[in-house]
């Protein structure tokens, strides 16, 4: 499986994701639109990705509904475009999100989105790097950040002792985990693959996950 999304009709992509999360349709396709306009013209997306915003972006983010668990704190780093932050915020409305973005441009973006959507409630934006947050989370999500290894440098922090790293990977997660794997070790971590869907008919995407070893 990879995060490169399978060859689909996007508008079949689109009534897939619909009838798999009825309650948050509404919210996912404003979601959908704000991407396909302002994400492409401030370009927090490729140019050609405005034809698999339902098929790779939200679906791979929507892959990870069933693996956070009920009423947690999350905190989605190096969040971009929202991704996967804001459609877990918007099918998942038990947990509490923080989206962390060192970069002005997009922490705006994130910001006029949240309030767009109506999650400001639930839902927050810090203009921070992962390693400058002071703040410690259940479970810390990142997506298209960096290599594992750089990656567990810097949100260690953020969700030991008793949290997790959830980090959304292709086909690169076990030569990641092997780069990472003297680190990992001394620091008594542990990391996993998880193969993971959110809908059937479209293609799934893998999450790399790491804790602390029992």
């Amino acid at each position: 499986m990879s995060e490169s999304g399978p060859s689909v009709d996007p508008a079949e992509a689109e009534r897939l994701i619909a009838a798999a999360f009825p309650e948050a349709y509404d919210e996912l396709c404003a979601y959908a639109g704000i991407l396909a306009s302002k994400g492409l013209e401030w370009g927090l997306l490729g140019p050609r990705e405005g034809s698999r915003i339902w098929s790779r972006h939200i679906a791979n983010s929507l892959a990870l509904v069933d693996v956070v668990g009920q009423g947690l704190d999350l905190a989605d780093v190096g969040s971009g475009a929202g991704l996967p932050g804001i459609p877990l915020a918007l099918a998942r409305p038990d947990l509490r999100i923080t989206l962390l973005e060192p970069l002005l441009r997009r922490a705006t973006f994130l910001n006029e989105t949240i309030a767009d959507l109506g999650l400001s409630e639930r839902v927050r934006v810090e203009r921070l790097r992962a390693e400058d947050c002071d703040e410690t989370f259940d479970v810390v999500t990142a997506r298209a950040v960096a290599p594992l290894l750089k990656l567990v440098k810097w949100t260690t922090p953020l969700f030991l002792p008793d949290g997790e790293l959830v980090a959304l990977k292709g086909s690169s997660a076990e030569d990641e985990i092997a780069d990472a794997s003297s680190y990992l070790r001394h620091a008594g971590m542990v990391a996993t693959i998880a193969e993971l869907s959110a809908v059937n008919g479209l293609e799934g995407t893998r999450a790399i996950r790491v804790r602390m070893a029992a």
